[in-house]
């Protein structure tokens, strides 16, 4: 029987959205490193102390935080930052007057709040699988090569692991990642990734880990939005580069279907990425708050055209 290291009783706002704010650290879906459910989550990590799981679970008004394993402590202590607990809103209830719709969302979904989870490499990985490619494609991707890296995660729930090991992913040759359908390209990118992630773990500041994740090549603008609105809480990182935010954002703001063409010359933003941030400047400060809410409660854009084709070169 595992026994529970350490635990900690946490005391949300008394309007919490426990499932929309640790949602993010399901960076794509089937990862074994998390699970969700309505009132737990299930989420294993390698700290700084060790590898640990973490336990959050609704109780009454309460959220009970248990560890297991070596970083059982070290997840404990920053439970109330993981829970989304240490989201200082600050001045976002008056900014989110400044447009109906956002009024109405942040109306509908007042407890929203953003994870701060203290992890960069973890969520980097998955990004990084996740560029250019479909959502279905890219989970399908990172599933088999954390079931591949993976390690049983301490704690009592099978199957659950931990992330790859850096150590171990920095070591492993290109070839080795074309069976999980990540090409030469992508793979290159998380393996130069994994062989600084101390140092990308190290940051203390969203700014900070923006700086170092550009210094590594195959990494932009796009994944560096997209980890450090989980690692670091940033409440205003904008995806730049996305396919889909832009429109999504262009429909819930101003009822047109598509914010612009999505093409682009390097070094220049796309149409539709400058029609996306000119609509998000009133909100500067909370602009990845105000996506967040736009996305849980507005309708989406209608779809034009057949979707794209999911490809695998794996068997190749």
């Amino acid at each position: 029987m595992t026994v529970s290291a350490a635990v900690r009783r946490l005391r949300p706002p008394e309007v919490y959205e426990f499932v929309g704010t640790v949602a993010p650290l399901v960076v794509l879906r089937g990862d074994p490193a998390v699970r969700l459910g309505e009132a737990e989550l299930w989420w294993a990590s390698r700290t700084p102390d060790g590898p640990g799981t973490l336990h959050l679970r609704r109780d009454g008004g309460e959220l009970v935080a248990t560890g297991y394993g070596p970083g059982a402590g070290w997840l404990v202590e920053h439970a109330d930052a993981i829970a989304g607990l240490r989201d200082d809103l600050g001045d976002f209830p008056v900014v989110a007057t400044r447009h109906p719709v956002v009024r109405e969302a942040y109306r509908r979904l007042p407890g929203l709040r953003l994870p701060r989870s203290g992890q960069v490499f973890q969520h980097l990985v998955p990004t990084i699988v996740a560029q250019k490619v479909s959502g279905m494609e890219a989970a399908r991707g990172y599933r088999r090569l954390a079931n591949r890296f993976g390690e049983p995660a301490p704690g009592p729930v099978d199957g659950l692991l931990l992330p790859p090991d850096p150590q171990v992913l920095a070591a492993t040759p290109y070839w080795v990642f074309h069976p999980f359908g990540i090409e030469q390209r992508r793979a290159d990118a998380v393996r130069r990734a994994a062989a600084v992630a101390a140092r990308l773990d190290r940051c203390a500041t969203s700014d900070e880990a923006g700086r170092h994740l550009r210094s590594v090549p195959g990494i932009g603008g796009w994944t560096v939005a997209e980890v450090v609105r989980v690692s670091h809480g940033d409440p205003d990182a904008v995806s730049v580069g996305d396919y889909n935010l832009p429109h999504q954002v262009a429909y819930a703001l101003t009822g047109q279907a598509r914010a612009g063409a999505r093409d682009n010359r390097p070094g220049e933003l796309s149409p539709a990425d400058a029609r996306m941030l000119e609509l998000l400047e009133p909100f500067r400060g909370h602009r990845a708050r105000v996506c967040r809410l736009l996305l849980a409660t507005g309708a989406r854009p209608p779809r034009f055209g057949p979707r794209a084709q999911l490809r695998s070169f794996a068997r190749f």
